[in-house]
């Protein structure tokens, strides 16, 4: 069975003020929409479905030579729901099963939603969500559970209670549908609600009342949930996928001497027993060997390839720094 995504990616850039889309601007040398098509092709998606709208040629053009991406026009801003509704006339033709996940969440990692897709799987479910527990829930939709710990359904933050307002767990927008569930929800969506939007997380709790299976999985954790909409949240975001970078390439045998004075961008390869010295700038894509001595005051361009047991290092005059 073929498994495909929705990406909604046609928010604007209002709180950025920035005339650039939103899901284009960057995260350690990737846009937003790159790291979240990353982990779709990571969990094995054959296809992406983007939906985009302001924007939205600047959006298509930077993914232009990507075959395994259809794209869907949002004319009008009217909720998730709504985002959803526009690829209806894709997913009649689709079989299987589909995640639906927000552009700007560059956090998303290929090895949650590959557990969030087990869990549908095994549970044999219509519906299935990833959640998170937060100790500040605030801005979430908050997974509302009966006595017995059962889905009964998510509120978003505008329309919740006081007492729902205070359930730490959230919804971070990790959705996975049987193809034909996700079909019957989307026709009976309603905005009766204080935004009067469409909300696809409507679509849980419809199906529930009508019988189907719902999953939950607690798979995500509070650095997933990481998104942005603003200038400040976009270097919060960058913050912690460097740490992420950094602590990965730890993990796997590289020494990093000061992870301050670093700067390593997404999707490079170090090889064991290198060291990165301090002052350090290493581009999208590069390969670097094992045994490498790089830096003090070194910078890797984008792509380029270090031999194994190579030194870099400035060749700056002293006591200058570019």
């Amino acid at each position: 069975m073929s498994l495909t995504a929705i990406i909604l990616a046609a928010g604007k850039s209002t709180r950025m003020k920035s005339n650039r889309p939103k899901v284009l601007h960057e995260v350690c040398g990737r846009s937003m929409l790159e790291h979240v098509l990353q982990a779709c092709w990571d969990a094995g998606c054959s296809r992406a479905v983007v939906v985009v709208g302001a924007g939205k040629d600047a959006v298509m053009s930077a993914f232009g030579g990507e075959r395994r991406i259809t794209w869907c026009e949002q004319l009008d801003q009217l909720g998730t729901g709504h985002a959803v509704k526009v690829c209806e006339p894709l997913l009649r033709e689709t079989r299987g099963d589909v995640f639906v996940l927000a552009g700007d969440g560059p956090m998303i990692r290929g090895e949650v939603l590959r557990t969030l897709l087990a869990a549908h799987h095994d549970e044999q479910a219509d519906a299935s969500m990833a959640t998170a527990i937060l100790d500040d829930p605030y801005g979430y939709g908050r997974v509302v559970r009966d006595a017995a710990g059962q889905f009964l359904d998510i509120v978003e933050q505008a329309d919740a209670t006081p007492e729902q307002a205070a359930i730490r767990e959230i919804f971070p927008s990790y959705y996975c549908f049987r193809v034909e569930a996700l079909l019957s929800a989307l026709a009976r969506l309603s905005n009766k609600n204080r935004k009067n939007e469409y909300y696809l997380t409507d679509t849980f709790g419809i199906l529930r009342r009508d019988g189907r299976r719902i999953a939950i999985v607690q798979a995500v954790t509070p650095e997933d949930v990481l998104a942005a909409n603003t200038r400040t949240q976009l270097a919060d975001v960058d913050a912690a996928m460097q740490d992420r970078i950094q602590r990965t390439l730890r993990e796997n045998g590289v020494t990093i001497v000061n992870g301050e004075q670093t700067y390593i961008e997404s999707g490079v390869s170090i090889g064991m027993d290198t060291v990165i010295r301090p002052f350090t700038f290493i581009g999208r894509g590069s390969v670097i060997g094992a045994e490498c001595v790089i830096g003090p005051f070194a910078r890797i361009p984008a792509n380029a390839v270090v031999p194994e047991g190579s030194t870099v290092q400035s060749t700056l005059p002293a006591g200058e720094m570019g």
